[in-house]
């Protein structure tokens, strides 16, 4: 599940925020190797009792994400986008975790939205078709 991406460029983090990205990252990776439906209902389980991000939330933790993590930072979509969302869980947020496809031509990927935008993605994300989220109700 991926889009073709140069890989983004890091910010600079204190240990704290570095070391808790990495722990995503971690947890993340772990994560991506259940099932679909199970994956989903980790997240579920994770989202509960969170607010809702906000864009400069989860920008701020997808920054952190890529500037642990080679993979994530490159087209490791899928625990990018996990790691994203479990480092805001750790703030007591959650944004909208997203997975779809577009089919011309076709593509998977898997990406973070907050405030109805989706975080930091440079491609038309109008063009994918969600096929499964853990979404917070505003």
């Amino acid at each position: 599940m991926t889009v073709p991406a140069a890989a983004e460029l890091g910010v600079s983090l204190s240990w704290r925020r570095n070391f808790a990205a990495r722990a995503a990252v971690g947890v993340a990776r772990l994560l991506i190797q259940l099932p679909p439906r199970r994956l989903r209902q980790a997240l579920e389980l994770a989202s509960r009792g969170a607010r809702p991000a906000t864009a400069a939330q989860a920008l701020a933790a997808r920054q952190a994400t890529v500037t642990v993590s080679a993979r994530c930072a490159g087209q490791g979509c899928l625990q990018r986008s996990v790691a994203t969302a479990l480092l805001c869980r750790g703030h007591g947020r959650w944004p909208d975790w997203c997975t779809g496809v577009r089919t011309q031509p076709f593509r998977a990927h898997a990406w973070v939205e907050a405030d109805g935008v989706a975080i930091g993605e440079f491609d038309d994300m109008t063009a994918f078709h969600p096929t499964m989220s853990v979404r917070k109700h505003r």
